[in-house]
């Protein structure tokens, strides 16, 4: 009510005109890989029968928030790239951050659960289909996309009692909490640490636990090690990757307070675009039966 801002100017990733272009020009292709990589992943888990276990369940929720994830701040980054003035209206750009920490977060548990899921067909394949069945996973996921959103709401209610009523220029590409809260007219000191312990600690802990099963994985294949094992180690070694590219730097933009570094938008550029585009290829080029159900998918569609 006491906010006199009505909206943000976005400074973007440059302000050289030949680098928008080549930005555009990148960003584009790599939006148009996720929403095609996801995309088919999704229709190729949902449409053969042998993609039927927790593991390709999950996969397929996975591509569903990686579309919803670069979805929320590709399409406004490319608008911005060809546009003179990079102006957002207050509301959407709390809408943004909203959208963004709600998938944002739903991944990180997502994730999560995914290294759960491995870590109970690696290390108790006898009790897996007990402990993973559908309606566990649906329980799961439903978990995942309410933890999500009970983090974002408290982000975005922290962000909006905040009164905005000077600078309005967001030294980045999209609407997030730190570059935003740097605007308010008025000590941010306590609501920044509410933040850090609420994203901060998220990023942290969901982590923790991934690098926990994930140890308990090597563990049990060093003991007993066979030809399965070495397919699982190859399937846990590419959710590693995902997890370094999303929460790692995750970890470095939310684990500190947010004046001690004035911009972090190259590095947002990691877990916004980069990771969003190596989840389709990681999954599909390290998984063979995936890549035999696309293929049979493939010719079925040139009938």
């Amino acid at each position: 009510n006491f906010s006199r801002v009505t909206e943000f100017i976005l400074l973007g990733l440059s302000d050289t005109r030949e680098l928008q272009v080549l930005f555009f020009t990148f960003f584009f292709l790599a939006y148009a890989m996720v929403l095609l990589g996801n995309l088919l992943i999704i229709v190729t888990v949902r449409t053969d029968p042998k993609l039927s276990s927790p593991m390709y369940f999950l996969l397929c929720n996975l591509s569903f928030i990686d579309i919803c994830c670069t979805s929320v701040t590709s399409p406004r980054m490319l608008v911005d790239l060809l546009s003179q003035r990079k102006a957002i209206a207050f509301e959407d750009c709390i809408a943004q951050l909203f959208f963004l920490h709600f998938v944002g977060a739903s991944e990180m548990f997502l994730l999560s659960v995914m290294a759960y899921d491995r870590y109970t067909a690696i290390c108790k394949p006898l009790h897996y289909t007990a402990i993973m069945s559908r309606q566990v996973c649906w329980v799961l996921v439903s978990a995942c996309w309410a933890g999500g959103f009970l983090h974002s709401i408290v982000q975005t209610l922290l962000t909006i009692q905040l009164p905005f009523c000077g600078p309005n220029t967001i030294d980045n590409y999209f609407c997030d909490v730190p570059p935003v809260i740097r605007l308010a007219c008025t000590d941010i000191y306590i609501t920044e640490w509410l933040m850090v312990s609420n994203s901060g600690l998220i990023s942290l802990v969901c982590f923790l636990v991934l690098v926990t099963s994930y140890t308990f994985i090597l563990v049990t294949i060093r003991v007993r090690f066979t030809e399965g094992h070495w397919k699982a180690l190859s399937t846990c070694a590419s959710h590693v990757m995902v997890v370094t590219l999303f929460f790692v730097p995750c970890i470095f933009i939310y684990l500190h307070p947010f004046s001690t570094f004035p911009s972090d938008k190259h590095i947002c550029v990691i877990c916004t675009v980069f990771s969003p585009v190596m989840n389709p290829l990681i999954y599909t080029l390290r998984n063979n039966e995936v890549k035999a159900s696309m293929w049979k998918l493939w010719k079925r569609c040139r009938i």
